[in-house]
């Protein structure tokens, strides 16, 4: 599924896992909308993501998230 954001961007929903995740996607985590802002590799291919809050979750190399990707128009 996709659709257009505010500001002329398409947001789509995607599978993400740790090779996957990029710097802008947005993760629902316990109910909250969570916005990647930076990323960190870890051993046995798992990162450790920075939200924008402040949080540093990690994703498991196996793990499988939902996520929004906005991609901006050009």
């Amino acid at each position: 599924m996709s659709g257009w954001a505010p500001g002329g961007a398409l947001a789509s929903n995607v599978e993400i896992t740790a090779a996957t995740v990029q710097r802008g996607d947005i993760i629902q985590l316990g109910g909250r909308a969570c916005r990647v802002s930076d990323l960190f590799q870890l051993s046995q291919g798992a990162k450790q993501l920075l939200f924008e809050s402040g949080e540093l979750p990690t994703i498991h190399a196996r793990a499988r998230l939902a996520a929004v990707r906005v991609l901006r128009r050009r």
